[in-house]
């Protein structure tokens, strides 16, 4: 009997394609990027607002050249993209379905953490 908070096969499969092997590595190198807390820190420093280097190494407490090296990986990865503004380059999310990666393993983490009761 399947657990009352989770979806049963049918139902997570209904209108959604199996992921083929192309889907899977992509979504693995993706969560794998994902892995490192300061990544992730930008990550959703990122959703709430675009930003330089400058901003995201003080609003995460990391050095500048981390930074830049943390944004380098993700922008070779195609999950941020750059523009210059004057001298500065301007981060942002290149797509909301990172934003919502990125919110929801945070919310999950949440509930994780402070034992919050879980929700589907």
């Amino acid at each position: 009997m399947p657990e009352p908070d989770r979806p049963t096969p049918a139902t997570v499969h209904l209108h959604r394609p199996v992921p083929d092997r192309a889907q899977l590595d992509a979504a693995s190198r993706v969560f794998a990027l994902l892995s490192d807390p300061t990544r992730l820190h930008l990550l959703w420093l990122l959703s709430e607002n675009e930003a330089d280097v400058s901003h995201l190494a003080q609003a995460s407490g990391a050095a500048r050249p981390a930074v830049s090296q943390h944004l380098a990986k993700l922008r070779l990865a195609n999950l941020v993209r750059s523009r210059k503004e004057g001298r500065r380059v301007v981060y942002s999310l290149r797509d909301g379905h990172l934003r919502n990666l990125v919110l929801e393993a945070l919310s999950h983490a949440e509930h994780k953490v402070t034992g919050d009761p879980w929700h589907s």
